[in-house]
């Protein structure tokens, strides 16, 4: 009998999913064999392209290998030219790199310019056919033949390189290099390389040919301050790049490689040698013939001698660095791009800062294998007045003053006692200068020998290494010595030190590093009642037309309170124990509240003296470009000598500022005796060495001498009535010496050797 009941829900259920899973077994199934098929079809049809016996491992698989790994190097390459992608993401790429600025000093007097010119800008039909061709023939040869790379170009230079045994030919095009001047840095990274070829293609699907050797033209740096032919054709030659003979453009064009290396007014014959290669140059490409070439041979460029004329190169390098910066927070609307620049820079303070580090490194750098120095001085509200970025900005544009990372060594321990201060501590506080370790590490005072007991005020006055190691592990508490110097770092972030500061248990004597700029500064906190400013060059800005664009007072980044008042007057007193009884005692002026602190590191690699006055603050390092040591030079010999000079000057015809927290101590009329001290930095050395400046100063004096005793043989009477107010003398002589006599004959900084110290 037939079941009539419908079949329960259950039973549907199972129903549909059995059909669900024969339907995809079957889709699968299809499918599968479909692929089969389509695979067997794709074999068949391969097959008639079949290779084999010698073909197919001679042809074919390297073929196939070089595909693999150029299609890995591809992507490779991709990644690393990302960063290259995000610099053309903005639209006003072109506009970033053609800022023209002229700088005046504080006081409204021009000291130089940056960028390139736009009120007299060339048409490149202008430019005379001898340096066109000059440029092509030395650069780029094949400039309007390639994409951007010129990859004969490169091989052939590669195996001229090769050959030779080192760099003798570059492998960029004039593509390429304009690329690296508007995008990248000179810094010589695969990364950088990679990100230039990538620009350089970019470059030449969104300009002409023309165009980008006009850019190319105009911003590639010629020496001296100068961007473009055209400004160094008037700054060599004082004449348009209109005008410049086949001598002349070939002198340009030799500049291209290495400006400060072939920069006439630094060495002429080096310009003349390189300007010979330019013409063979030109000859080669067939460009010229040696007949037309012959009369630039034989008479060639005379540059204008402006050995001269001082310009604070490094100065007005990084405040161009500064602009830029600047120009990049103005509106998006606003197109202006030549500007009037007044500066915090007096060129008065800038000159002496300059003959205190020439003095100093010729009289004694090779006593001391020193090689290199860089100064900073600053105001208190953090603008720059002077800076020194190195011995010779003609041998090396690299400033020491801002990019150089170097140890601070003991200079560093002030920010260390500011964190005690602030966690509890004060300046008479008993900290016992004995054995410490952190894990395998023991740091060792200056002559392997412990103090005991001692104030914390004796400690920096003494520069103990051991002091500064133990308040780091007591300020961490039960948290550890990481804790500590975690606290230590946070109060140099509120100084303005943006340095790195890699924390390590030598943090606290100074192992870390930091630039001459942000420690210069970062000091100025003590005497500014605890506030930090910002290190900056710009007072304010103005157009070409002279309206105000932007003003420092105004817009500028207002000070922050880094430390209380109360802790920066402790630490000034603290601190003016180094140089009146200490380890500075070179660097004590006159009648003038003075602080500071010295700095030696390992193997005397470094030496430092960062201090301030109620006016300015000031950091000085010595040493050597490749990290060698010094022969024994310490904070208190150099760089303490070098800061008195600067700052004797500095405060000239100013009025001297109290700092608070230091008492202010009498004019004397001698220089106070030195006060014994366990202070091993400041020792005695080999008498001063007269300069030939004042050598000359002082047989100009011996000429007026006999000129008076002469003259007064033949008069009698009363001696006339002086005019103007009595000179300032420290002794009973009647005859005042001008001050560049002064400044040419410094103290005798030259400290006897001493042994090296673990960390100072």
């Amino acid at each position: 009998m037939p079941d009539n009941n419908p079949p329960d829900w259950k039973t549907k259920i199972r129903h549909l999913l059995l059909d669900l899973d024969a339907r995809i077994d079957f889709a699968m199934f299809s499918s599968g064999k479909g692929t089969r098929e389509a695979y067997e079809r794709f074999s068949t049809f391969m097959d008639r392209f079949h290779v084999g016996r010698w073909k197919r491992w001679v042809i074919i698989e390297p073929l196939s290998e070089m595909a693999t790994f150029g299609l890995g190097g591809l992507v490779l390459l991709l990644v690393l030219a990302q960063s290259a992608f995000r610099e053309t993401a903005d639209d006003d790429w072109l506009k970033k790199s053609d800022l023209a600025v002229s700088f005046l000093d504080r006081y409204g007097n021009p000291i130089g310019s940056r960028g390139i010119k736009h009120n007299d800008s060339i048409p490149l039909e202008d430019f005379p056919d001898n340096l066109i061709k000059a440029t092509l023939a030395t650069e780029d040869r094949r400039f309007y033949d390639h994409f951007g790379i010129d990859i004969a170009g490169t091989a052939r230079a590669l195996v001229t390189n090769a050959q030779a045994g080192g760099v003798r030919q570059g492998g960029s095009s004039i593509t390429q290099q304009l690329a690296k001047n508007l995008f990248l840095s000179n810094e010589r990274t695969i990364e950088r390389k990679v990100n230039e070829a990538f620009l350089a293609i970019w470059l030449e699907t969104r300009l002409t040919k023309n165009e980008i050797l006009k850019l190319y033209l105009d911003r590639a740096y010629m020496g001296g301050g100068t961007f473009g032919v055209d400004g160094a054709a008037h700054f060599y030659f004082n004449k348009s790049a209109r005008d410049v003979t086949l001598a002349e453009a070939a002198m340009l064009a030799g500049l291209f490689k290495a400006p400060t290396k072939y920069a006439p007014h630094i060495n002429l014959p080096a310009a003349r040698a390189r300007a010979n290669v330019v013409l063979d140059n030109l000859v080669d490409a067939g460009f010229m013939t040696e007949g037309q070439v012959f009369g630039a041979r034989r008479n060639p460029a005379i540059a204008i001698d402006r050995r001269e004329e001082v310009s604070p190169n490094y100065y007005l390098d990084w405040a161009f660095d500064e602009m830029r910066k600047l120009v990049d927070t103005f509106p998006k609307s606003y197109s202006e791009r030549v500007f009037v620049v007044r500066t915090t820079i007096d060129m008065t303070v800038q000159r002496a800062a300059e003959s205190a580090v020439e003095n100093q490194l010729r009289q004694f750098g090779r006593d001391y294998h020193a090689t290199q120095a860089a100064t900073v001085v600053s105001d208190l509200d953090g603008g720059v007045r002077a800076m020194v970025g190195g011995r010779d900005y003609g041998a090396s544009q690299f400033n020491r003053a801002t990019d150089a990372m170097r140890q601070p060594g003991s200079s560093f321990k002030p920010y260390v006692y500011t964190t005690a201060l602030l966690n509890g501590y004060k300046p008479t506080s008993i900290v016992l200068d004995g054995p410490v370790c952190i894990g395998n590490w023991c740091p060792q005072n200056y002559g392997h020998s412990y103090s005991g007991n001692v104030t914390l005020t004796q400690a920096i006055t003494r520069s103990i290494n051991v002091v500064p190691v133990k308040l780091s592990i007591a300020m961490g508490g039960r948290a550890g010595p990481k804790a500590g110097r975690a606290k230590i770092i946070e109060v140099a972030r509120r100084f303005g030190i943006k340095a790195p500061l890699l924390d390590t248990p030598s943090l606290p004597i100074g192992s870390t590093e930091v630039t001459v700029l942000e420690h210069a500064v970062a000091y100025a906190t003590f005497p500014n009642k605890g506030k930090s400013n910002t290190p900056h060059a710009v007072l304010e800005v103005r157009t070409g037309a002279g309206d105000l664009v932007w003003r420092f007072d105004r817009d500028g980044k207002p000070p922050l309170q880094a430390i209380p008042a109360s802790v920066a007057a402790d630490m000034a007193g603290m601190m003016s124990h180094v140089v009146s009884e200490g380890t500075a005692r070179r660097a004590a002026l006159d009648g003038i509240p003075t602080a500071g602190k010295t700095g030696t590191t390992n193997a005397y690699r470094d030496a430092w003296f960062v201090g301030y006055t109620g006016n300015f603050s000031c950091a000085v390092w010595y040493g050597n470009d490749d990290y060698s040591p010094t022969n024994r030079m310490t904070g208190g010999s150099l760089p303490a000598q070098t800061w008195h000079d600067i700052m004797a000057v500095a405060h000239q015809g100013i009025e001297i500022k109290d700092v608070p927290g230091i008492t202010p101590a009498p004019k004397s009329a001698t220089a106070p005796a030195a006060v014994a001290s366990n202070a091993p930095e400041v020792q005695p050395g080999p008498p001063p060495i007269l300069t030939r400046r004042g050598a000359d100063i002082l047989v100009r004096v011996e000429k007026m001498l006999d000129e008076a005793s002469k003259s007064s043989g033949k008069t009698s009477g009363a001696d006339p009535a002086p005019v103007g107010p009595a000179p300032k003398s420290s002794s009973s002589s009647a005859l005042a010496f001008p001050d560049s006599f002064a400044s040419a004959v410094p103290g005798a900084p030259v400290p006897a050797p001493a042994p090296a110290p673990q960390k100072k």
